[in-house]
């Protein structure tokens, strides 16, 4: 009788035509979808065209899926070079999604999208995926960004990959993968109202170190995982490569279910469950209701400390944003806090999407639709004095020197991102707190890293925001 399975390793079996795998064993695995973006896609297109031919033709051009995001609102002309490249490939191949930074036009800063709803860019590639119907449970992502991980909080094995390995799954729908051990991280309790996902990252995290998952399947569960909302949930999984870990992935239920059948723009999937008996390599669990917030201080995610333990620490920056922090229940939870107050440090905040940015506009900070009189999310952030750019990676890549956000001297930043290893987010010698929303907001408004349990006592309504 064959052993239990986990849930990547059921995954990877259906994807390999296999009953069964075991962890460590190598296998041929059908890929649903692949993504790449302006930073990766020209170099994964020049190698594409190299080993298959100048003339050849993508494996299947429905599940191919390009999404500009990292290096956009720049005068670089490489950036705008690379932009090009990928609308080039878009054409000759005939690919179906494909979001394009229109405004993108010529040499200098592009005057940014007037309007989120009326431009084919996207934001950034890990929030669009789910957003733009590409991401179910049971399929096997892969992207040209170590975050892709991001996508497993849908129950689905999503990791990284080069250039090189992207450009053989672009001609041929198939990839080489070594099934990994499987680690489980079990949050038991209800999230308080002062804790996010992020807190539970960094936890995890500061306890296995940076390379304590590497090449392994983080796997979180518990009813504290289903306590949270899908889009906190993406946090875990974002930050899974913090860790060294191969993918990330969370149980699917129904908030996970009502969101991609809403979504999907394929009508059918497979949700897997672990086996009874399932094989962790490492198990970990917690109680929410004993967890503090955390920060993780320079220059790694797995520096952890309380936020208490750093209210000595000034602050030069805030920064909400990023893939891990610029979702939209991240802005409800920075807006809750920042209302009627106002910023005592320069605060930058960055919509994850261009869809989180038409929610900032259109919905008030308990996630809701605005009625007459009331603020959006985008007007009490303005009202705080933050500085509110355009959706997009921005500063959590450093990115060329106009980068919006961007570290440009030895300052201390407070940021929601998920890194803060040197030069990360600009200069080399700036020094960067990674922490939730909450604790980024909290800190803005004192100057200091600040305890979120200093404004927050009460849980924080997000509503329809980020549902489905």
């Amino acid at each position: 009788m064959a052993s239990p399975m986990t849930v990547t390793e059921k995954i990877l079996a259906a994807h390999a035509r296999k009953s069964h795998v075991l962890p460590g064993e190598n296998v041929w695995v059908d890929v649903d979808v692949l993504m790449t973006h302006d930073v990766c896609g020209p170099g994964t297109i020049g190698i594409f065209k190299e080993e298959f031919g100048k003339d050849a033709k993508v494996w299947d051009k429905d599940r191919v899926v390009i999404i500009p995001d990292h290096y956009i609102f720049t005068a670089d002309t490489k950036c705008h070079r690379n932009i090009q490249i990928l609308r080039d490939f878009v054409k000759e191949q005939g690919l179906k999604y494909y979001y394009d930074p229109d405004f993108v036009t010529g040499g200098g800063m592009p005057n940014p999208y007037k309007d989120p709803t009326k431009t084919s860019y996207k934001g950034v590639c890990h929030k669009a995926l789910p957003e733009e119907g590409h991401v179910r449970p049971g399929e096997i992502l892969l992207g040209t960004d170590s975050h892709t991980c991001t996508a497993g909080a849908f129950g689905q094995f999503a990791t990284g990959v080069g250039n090189t390995d992207a450009a053989f799954v672009l001609g041929t729908g198939k990839t080489w993968l070594k099934v990994p051990p499987s680690m489980k991280f079990a949050f038991h309790g209800q999230i308080p109202p002062y804790l996010t996902a992020k807190d539970l990252i960094l936890a995890v995290i500061g306890e296995i170190s940076v390379s304590g998952a590497t090449y392994k399947s983080m796997y979180f569960t518990g009813e504290g995982v289903g306590s949270l909302s899908l889009e906190d949930r993406m946090t875990l999984t974002n930050m899974a490569i913090e860790a060294g870990g191969k993918n990330g992935v969370c149980d699917v239920d129904e908030k996970t279910l009502a969101y991609v059948r809403a979504r999907s723009n394929r009508p059918n999937w497979n949700v897997y469950k672990d086996d009874p008996g399932s094989k962790y390599v490492f198990s970990h669990e917690w109680d929410l209701s004993t967890m503090e917030p955390l920060v993780a201080k320079p220059h790694s995610p797995d520096n952890k400390d309380t936020a208490h333990n750093c209210r000595s620490v000034k602050v030069d920056r805030a920064y909400i944003g990023s893939c891990t922090g610029g979702k939209i229940t991240d802005m409800i939870f920075a807006a809750s806090i920042l209302k009627g107050n106002t910023v005592k440090v320069p605060t930058f905040v960055v919509p994850g999407s261009t869809e989180v940015h038409a929610d900032m506009k259109r919905l008030n900070i308990a996630g809701e639709p605005k009625g007459p009189g009331e603020k959006s999310i985008e007007q009490v952030l303005l009202d705080a004095g933050c500085n509110l750019g355009p959706s997009g990676c921005s500063a959590c890549l450093g990115g060329p020197v106009d980068t919006f956000g961007r570290l440009n001297t030895p300052i201390t930043c407070i940021s929601t991102t998920n890194r803060n290893f040197p030069g990360r987010m600009g200069h080399k010698e700036a020094g960067v707190y990674l922490a939730s929303p909450l604790t980024v907001a909290a800190s803005a408004l004192t100057g200091h890293i600040t305890d979120p349990r200093e404004f927050v006592s009460e849980p924080i309504a997000t509503g329809t925001a980020g549902v489905v």
